[in-house]
């Protein structure tokens, strides 16, 4: 996780960049005694995690945190216990009532570990390692990765492999594109679908997968932005 801290006094600064040295998954890219100037770091650098003093001169961590649109997760830090109640309220994960130990400190890392986990899997989901494809009566499980190239060959679907036979199917072409991940396969022509790590060249009209040239029909020339 990246973490930046902000704490007007330099002392606590250093007690959080030491104790996060210790945390395998925390990587403390930046520390600010600034307020401002952590804003401006925070417009141009992604961030997983914020150790946030709310006792501040110019801005209080509170409204610092107001004022962010679309914050990361947060874990206040203060030497004023009466502060838990509204930081809690901001919904900051954790608080740490300063001078904190390294346990403490690294109960708090665990629980923005645990959270930032789960919303990489929700964010994220896996995607698939193999599709079946409909022959006959029977389903055929088929690896994503092996899929070179599909092609629509009259009343039938040809499906080129990677070092394997080819597969046919009645199922069109639009049926199968919707079976596979996006982020793997393009569109080029209403008879084709590509995969891209397959691809070995490609112009305005055609792309190669080895030897095979592939077409790009008229209405698919956006495909191209895909790659």
């Amino acid at each position: 996780m990246i973490a930046i801290a902000i704490d007007d006094e330099p002392i606590a600064l250093d007690v959080v960049r030491s104790h996060a040295s210790k945390v395998s998954f925390i990587s403390l890219e930046a520390v600010f005694t600034n307020a401002f100037e952590a804003i401006s770091y925070l417009q141009q650098h992604e961030v997983d995690l914020i150790f946030l003093d709310i006792k501040m001169p110019d801005i209080s961590g509170i409204d610092f945190l107001n004022s962010l649109s679309n914050p990361p997760l947060v874990i206040f830090t203060t030497a004023y216990a009466e502060h838990a109640i509204k930081g809690f309220e901001l919904n900051a994960l954790d608080y740490l009532l300063k001078p904190f130990s390294l346990a403490r400190f690294l109960k708090a890392c665990n629980k923005a570990e645990e959270l930032y986990s789960l919303r990489k899997k929700i964010t994220s989901p896996a995607q698939p390692v193999y599709i079946f494809i409909k022959d006959g009566y029977e389903q055929i499980k088929v690896a994503i990765d092996e899929i070179l190239y599909i092609e629509a060959d009259g009343n039938y679907t040809r499906i080129n492999l990677l070092n394997k036979p080819l597969l046919s199917t009645r199922m069109p072409v639009s049926e199968m594109q919707a079976l596979l991940p996006s982020q793997k396969f393009i569109r080029t022509h209403r008879a084709f679908i590509v995969a891209k790590n397959a691809i070995t060249k490609f112009d305005r009209n055609q792309i190669w997968i080895g030897d095979q040239l592939i077409p790009i029909g008229p209405t698919y020339a956006q495909c191209l932005l895909d790659l």
